[in-house]
């Protein structure tokens, strides 16, 4: 059975942007067999009756240096963005419908374009530059988001991850086995690897 790492993420989550940046550059040197599997971080909260950090003032003033002192150690490039939180329901049903050949380009666009170059993803005109950029249809994309389908499919997502426990992003899972926070992202490495 090929092992695989699961990345429970949301492209709202700083959190997850570093892990997502710590798993790229490792991955440029040994390969890893990624899974990613997007959830919407905020119904997971409520699933979980969790209060985010981004509405608690103490923990979001933590929260932001906190991430700039762990993203600076790690040598990677980010901004805090002025528009946190925002809702990133319509960004993670895009993840689901842009095509196989194409999420990574969208995956790093969004990301960087969020949490490397504070751009506003809550503004359509952001989300269209994007989507000119990966070469996805931006009409079909807008269409798509609204599908009943794709609307269930996030819903689904999420709470699967709510039933295996998932309770944050990044998450990741291992050999049944779960390690949350970016953190915790090198003991998910020695068990890929064990």
């Amino acid at each position: 059975m090929t092992k695989v790492i699961d990345f429970y993420f949301d492209f709202i989550s700083p959190y997850a942007f570093i892990a997502y940046k710590k798993l790229k550059s490792f991955n440029e040197k040994n390969y890893i067999n990624i899974c990613y599997k997007p959830i919407l971080l905020g119904g997971l909260h409520n699933l979980a009756g969790i209060t985010a950090p981004a509405f608690n003032e103490r923990k979001m003033k933590n929260m932001k240096n906190d991430c700039e002192l762990v993203a600076e150690k790690n040598d990677i490039t980010f901004k805090w963005n002025n528009k946190f939180p925002i809702n990133s329901l319509e960004l993670m049903r895009g993840y689901l419908i842009v095509n196989e050949e194409l999420k990574n380009k969208f995956f790093d666009l969004c990301f960087d374009a969020y949490w490397k170059y504070n751009i506003d993803l809550s503004n359509k005109e952001n989300i269209k530059d994007i989507l000119k950029k990966t070469s996805v249809d931006e009409v079909s994309y807008f269409k798509k988001i609204q599908n009943q389908e794709t609307k269930d499919k996030l819903k689904q997502l999420t709470y699967e991850a709510f039933k295996k426990d998932i309770f944050g992003a990044p998450t990741f899972i291992v050999n049944n086995k779960i390690f949350w926070g970016q953190d915790r992202l090198n003991y998910a490495l020695d068990e890929y690897n064990s």
